[in-house]
């Protein structure tokens, strides 16, 4: 599954009040924390995507309003964008009314190859190595950084301990126990895995990168490689016995379709974690996404946000100081993000350090999974790769047509969406 449809699953549709920015609709505006009375000069439009978490906007808000108390001359309005974030931003960004800093999922290439974003390395400075190299990986092209990682979100697979050993199961450490564990918890009532209400969620993604396989590799498709091809079509198995959750009142990313008992087995992420310790105290554990088979390897997906620079707007370097001073200077406030709002793994290594809810039980052990077994999306990878794969992964997925003929249509064009982004 493609990160920017996870982004749009995991966020949901949230109400609130419109505006519209060249025809399309956006969000909730905060008044800007400074203005021209109170001698602010610039005013910044800083976007975020409508995080799920309680309190996320109004934490943002007010970081908005400290970075402007240490720095009077800039007001920043903060932009709050439900629904498809990654659509409303790529109209936005063709447009005058661009915001001057953006937050963006699963970073991609082509934004720095369009000259979309502006290169943040004298931002970084001396703390560049004091953030994850796989952080700075995500976001660096030929050779420079083109964003700040705000936060890694770790996804996995939760299960309940209980109703796993009630039934005589053991957590499922393979591929085949896990197809086996869902249809023997199957019953009248429940379902025995849930891993979005499409029945499809990044299973397709997560099997083949288990079974060594690639979505791309040196800027070329893999998806439709023989352990890709191999791993995609075993996922039939899970519809074959009706063992998935499907069309449940919330998505994979909330998880009350777990702690209300409907699936013993889901897909979610640790930001869930604190709902699902309230709900069920140590009734759960966590795992990867098991091998596909002897000679591949669990997957944890680690995806996450990204602070970005407007290169093309009028306020380019009250930005970047907003950026440096928000996601680079104030480890404070980047660990309560963090950690306050569900649990998000900070990108800065002494940060991470500092994290105290995640350096201990279930959480300090899906840190540690992340770290063995973490898996990012290349940053060619974008909806116009992953579209077609996603397409034909869910007919593959339902035993609608040939896996391989399907696959092999699908990296044709992908390959040609990477090779544009390439050029």
């Amino acid at each position: 599954m493609s990160g920017q449809r996870a982004q749009l699953s995991r966020r949901g549709f949230l109400g609130g009040s419109l505006l519209f920015v060249a025809g399309t609709a956006i969000g909730c505006t905060s008044s800007p924390t400074g203005d021209s009375s109170s001698g602010a000069k610039t005013t910044l439009n800083v976007w975020s995507h409508a995080y799920g978490e309680a309190g996320t906007q109004q934490a943002l808000t007010r970081y908005a309003a400290a970075f402007t108390k240490a720095n009077p001359d800039i007001a920043v309005k903060v932009t709050w964008v439900p629904g498809d974030y990654t659509a409303k931003l790529n109209a936005s960004l063709l447009t005058e009314a661009a915001p001057d800093v953006f937050e963006h999922g699963d970073f991609t290439q082509g934004l720095a190859r369009r000259g979309q974003v502006a290169a943040l390395d004298a931002e970084y400075g001396s703390v560049k190595d004091d953030f994850n190299q796989t952080g700075r990986d995500g976001v660096t092209v030929d050779g420079k950084l083109y964003g700040v990682k705000m936060i890694d979100d770790v996804m996995m697979l939760y299960y309940r301990k209980s109703v796993l050993a009630k039934a005589g199961i053991a957590p499922p450490t393979t591929f085949d126990a896990l197809v086996a564990a869902a249809k023997a918890l199957t019953t009248k009532k429940t379902k025995g895995l849930f891993v979005g209400n499409d029945g499809v969620g990044e299973m397709p993604a997560l099997s083949l990168l288990s079974n060594g396989g690639e979505l791309v590799a040196d800027g070329k498709i893999g998806f439709a490689a023989p352990q890709a091809v191999e791993a995609v079509s075993a996922l039939n198995r899970f519809h074959d016995d009706k063992s998935l959750l499907l069309g449940f009142t919330t998505d994979w990313w909330d998880p009350s379709a777990f702690v209300q008992g409907v699936a013993p087995i889901q897909w979610s992420g640790l930001w869930a974690m604190p709902a699902i310790e309230k709900a069920l105290g140590d009734d759960f554990g966590i795992l990867p996404w098991p091998a596909f088979k002897a000679g591949g390897s669990p997957v944890v997906r680690v995806g996450g946000w990204t602070s970005c620079v407007n290169a093309k707007g009028k306020n380019v370097d009250a930005a970047k100081k907003f950026v440096k001073w928000l996601w680079i200077d104030q480890t404070k406030l980047q660990q309560d993000w963090s950690e306050s709002y569900g649990f998000h793994v900070p990108p800065r290594k002494s940060v991470a350090a500092t994290a105290a809810k995640l350096s201990k039980g279930t959480a300090k052990e899906a840190v540690e999974l992340a770290a063995k077994y973490g898996r990012i999306n290349p940053n060619t990878w974008d909806s116009a790769s992953g579209t077609p794969f996603v397409a034909a992964a869910s007919k593959i997925v339902t035993g609608q047509g040939d896996a391989a003929a399907l696959l092999a249509d699908a990296a044709k064009q992908a390959q040609l969406a990477v090779d544009k982004q390439l050029s």
